[in-house]
């Protein structure tokens, strides 16, 4: 049975789970509450406290949001991914709060769970935000230099061609020039130096892995399907900022590149996992962080 190991191992900032040969760790950089009808205006607290299974891992008792903003490092036994690299420490992200000039204790929490960055395959980013790229590239002597030398950055192509096509200069403290920001010092600086790869459509990364297009939030998003010895897992990306999302798959954000296609993607997704063991795990969820999508009515709920 898929993930029947897969109970999170608990240390200072990681949990682990496995799938066969392939264990997936779990490394935070920050964790925050949050409003969610502010996140997704179709919500309400209300709605939230309809469904008790969100609770203690996702939401308050009050109804407020926790969300993570962590990297997930899939370890096969043939390459060393991480998926996701958060946001970065020391980057100009004015009028975003959570993201601008951040100090935190990433790399060094990456290593303390055995894993430096020279041992590094693989970054996989399931598209190209602002927190999902950071750690890409470091500062170095006022040069943004590749965070993982000895890695293979795999992105998608028609997200790199989205994010690197000329654009107006954008109204200031925007999502459009946070982006932007983002692409210049965390994405570009892989191009210079020939490091990226660019994929379409499904790829296999190696015999476990393989990434799987589901945009919406973004043109080129992908989640990443791993499989070994009979067991599954599939890691989000942000086709679900929460798992509240599970029971109101028309709860979209503000920032999702294509609201409809968005929606359609998470229906999708989630009735092919529901019900099956497949190990569900969130790029952005806190606390429990994955689970089993189990149908509910018409919707889905996550079981811990």
């Amino acid at each position: 049975m898929a993930g029947k190991q897969a109970g999170p191992r608990e240390t200072s900032s990681r949990q682990c789970w496995s799938i066969g040969e392939v264990t997936i760790t779990k490394i935070v950089e920050n964790e925050a509450g949050f409003d969610i009808p502010t996140l997704f205006p179709m919500a309400s607290i209300d709605a939230v406290l309809a469904l008790p299974w969100l609770q203690p891992h996702f939401v308050t008792p009050a109804g407020g949001g926790i969300i993570s903003v962590h990297a997930l490092v899939v370890d096969t036994p043939s390459k060393r991914i991480i998926v996701d690299t958060c946001v970065g420490n020391g980057r100009d992200r004015a009028g975003w709060e959570h993201f601008h000039n951040l100090h935190t204790s990433f790399l060094e929490d990456l290593e303390d769970a055995g894993f430096p960055r020279e041992s590094f395959d693989v970054v996989l980013c399931t598209h190209l935000h602002v927190d999902h790229v950071g750690w890409n590239t470091t500062l170095v002597n006022g040069n943004w230099l590749p965070t993982f030398p000895n890695a293979r950055y795999l992105l998608n192509k028609i997200e790199c061609e989205y994010w690197s096509a000329p654009r107006n200069a954008p109204e200031k403290h925007s999502f459009d020039e946070v982006q932007q920001l983002t692409f210049s010092d965390s994405v570009k600086p892989l191009f210079d130096r020939g490091l990226v790869d660019l994929v379409e459509g499904s790829h296999s990364v190696c015999d476990e892995v393989t990434l799987v297009p589901t945009a919406g939030h973004s043109p080129g998003h992908v989640s990443v399907r791993i499989r070994s010895q009979h067991e599954e897992a599939l890691i989000t990306g942000d086709i679900a900022h929460h798992p509240s999302q599970l029971a109101h798959v028309d709860w979209g954000i503000l920032l999702d590149y294509n609201v409809n296609q968005a929606v359609e993607t998470r229906q999708r997704v989630f009735s092919e996992v529901a019900d099956k063991p497949i190990l569900v795990i969130g790029t952005h969820w806190a606390g429990a962080t994955a689970g089993w999508v189990k149908r509910s009515g018409s919707a889905f709920r996550l079981e811990c």
